[in-house]
């Protein structure tokens, strides 16, 4: 049984303030829920779920972590989906480890991404690519956010996040190429990626701001086609991505 007290402390988790007070957030969806426990059972704090969801996991619903049967309209109260998801768990912040891009092959830096949609499929694509070091500007959307945490499909786990001065973080780069991604850039065509590197992602509607692009020595843009005015953030990075990595 769930109870107020709860239900109050996971709902004040959708904000940034009480987030980062308590060192924790929520991941939602049978899917997400299944691979925090397969790989991360020592961050899962505890588990509600309803009578469907624990049918949905069998034999397979941990042993060893609380669990709490809700009801959906319970898990309504709880969830920060239009939808919920029949399961929800509260889970320890992970601690990111602070990897020098000298160790991390590409480092990717976020200059003000401010749509949580983009900065979880972002996040997303770099696990894929496997890129593992993601460095922000303090005003780039919380990677702990629900939207953040529901777009990333579990790569917030195995991707290390976090927030720094960019200016002051790219100051201490030394001897390794920096690239800004710009529309007025070098065809990424005529680009081959050096190892270590950085690439700058700017914001969706601003680009990177211009201190950065002052301390990039490479540009690099995607060819363009069609008419289209510019590319979804997350687009670019992946397109990009999968050039420089190639």
């Amino acid at each position: 049984m769930i109870t107020k007290s709860e239900i109050k402390y996971i709902q004040s988790l959708a904000h940034k303030k009480f987030r980062d007070q308590e060192g924790c957030f929520v991941v939602e969806g049978i899917k997400m829920v299944t691979e925090l426990i397969a790989h991360f059972p020592h961050l899962t704090i505890k588990i509600f779920i309803t009578p469907d969801g624990i049918i949905q996991f069998g034999k397979n619903l941990p042993k060893n972590i609380t669990c709490v049967e809700v009801q959906e309209h319970e898990l309504m109260k709880l969830s920060f989906l239009a939808t919920p998801q029949q399961t929800l768990a509260l889970v320890k912040m992970p601690q990111f480890e602070q990897k020098e891009p000298s160790a991390a092959g590409l480092t990717l830096i976020l200059d003000q991404i401010q749509d949580p949609g983009n900065m979880g499929t972002i996040i997303r694509t770099c696990d894929w690519f496997g890129i593992t070091n993601i460095v922000c500007s303090p005003d780039t959307a919380d990677v702990f956010s629900p939207k953040v945490v529901q777009s990333s499909m579990g790569s917030i786990f195995r991707v290390d996040v976090r927030y720094e001065d960019l200016d002051q973080y790219v100051d201490k780069l030394q001897n390794i190429p920096v690239y800004a991604a710009t529309l007025k850039g070098e065809s990424m065509l005529d680009q081959k990626f050096e190892h270590p590197s950085c690439l700058i992602i700017g914001n969706e509607s601003k680009g990177v701001s211009a201190s950065l692009l002052n301390k990039a020595n490479k540009f690099i843009s995607i060819p363009k086609l069609g008419e289209a005015e510019s590319l979804n953030a997350a687009v670019a990075t992946g397109i990009l991505l999968s050039r420089l990595l190639n």
